[in-house]
C-alpha cells in the first residue's frame, strides 16, 4: 500500500486527521500548507478546490472533509479495528455526522457570538444550538464511546470536537463531556499526533 500524502497546517482541523492517521497505523508523509495565498495556489487547488486543509491523497484518490478522511482511513486500514461492526453502524454513522453537521454548526455560531432566534432556528440544520449540546451530552452520559464501550474512528472525530470545544470555551464544562475528553486524551495515538503538531506550532512561534 502506497504512502498517504497528508496536506495540513498544525493550527487547523488537520490535527484531527493526523490523529486518525496514527490510530489507523497509516504510513504518511506530511505537507504543511501555509495560510494565505500559497494555500490557494494552483498546486493545492488541484487537490482541494476549496483551498482548505486537511486533505489526503492515497493511491491517486483525494479525500477532503475531516469526517470523510476519518471514515476512509477506518475502512482502508481494517487491521486497526476502528471501523464499525454490524451492530455499531447505526451509532457510528449517526454520531459521526451529527458532529459533522449540527454540532459543527452550533459551535461555529457560539464562537461567532450568534444566538439564532426561534424563527431562525427552524431554518438552521442545527436548530437550537443549546439543544445540540444537550443531546450530545446525554449520549456521552450513557456510553463511554460513540459505539458503546468500544473506541472506534468515530471517536477521533467526535472526541476532537469535544476536546476543542472544552479547551476554547465553545462547549460547557459538563461532567459527561469532560469525562469523555479525558478518556480520549489518554490514547497513545492522540498523544503522539498532538506532540507532532505542537512541535510544528512551536517552530512557527518560537519563544
Amino acid at each position: 500500500m502506497s504512502k498517504i500524502q497528508f496536506y495540513t497546517h498544525p493550527m487547523s482541523r488537520g490535527q484531527i486527521a493526523r490523529w486518525a492517521l496514527h490510530e489507523a497505523g497509516a504510513d504518511y508523509e506530511t505537507h504543511v500548507v501555509e495560510y494565505g495565498d500559497r494555500m490557494k495556489g494552483d498546486a493545492y487547488l488541484a487537490i482541494n478546490p476549496m483551498g482548505k486543509v486537511p486533505a489526503i491523497v492515497h493511491e491517486s484518490r483525494v479525500v477532503t472533509e475531516v469526517a470523510a478522511i476519518c471514515a476512509y482511513l477506518a475502512e482502508t486500514f481494517p487491521a486497526a479495528g476502528l471501523a464499525p461492526e454490524a451492530s455499531e453502524r447505526a451509532d457510528y454513522f449517526r454520531w459521526l455526522f451529527f458532529v459533522a453537521g449540527p454540532l459543527e454548526q452550533a459551535l461555529s455560531l457560539t464562537h461567532l457570538g450568534i444566538a439564532p432566534t426561534p424563527e431562525q432556528q427552524r431554518t438552521l440544520g442545527c436548530g437550537d444550538p443549546a439543544r445540540v449540546v444537550d443531546v450530545l451530552c446525554a449520549k456521552l452520559a450513557r456510553d463511554a464511546f460513540v459505539c458503546g464501550e468500544r473506541f472506534t474512528m468515530a471517536d477521533v472525530y467526535v472526541g476532537s470536537h469535544v476536546d476543542w470545544g472544552l479547551a476554547f470555551g465553545t462547549l460547557p464544562e459538563l461532567a459527561p463531556l469532560q469525562a469523555y475528553a479525558e478518556r480520549i486524551r489518554r490514547r497513545s495515538a492522540y498523544q503522539a499526533a498532538k506532540a507532532i503538531d505542537a512541535a510544528l506550532i512551536a517552530e512557527r512561534n518560537p519563544g
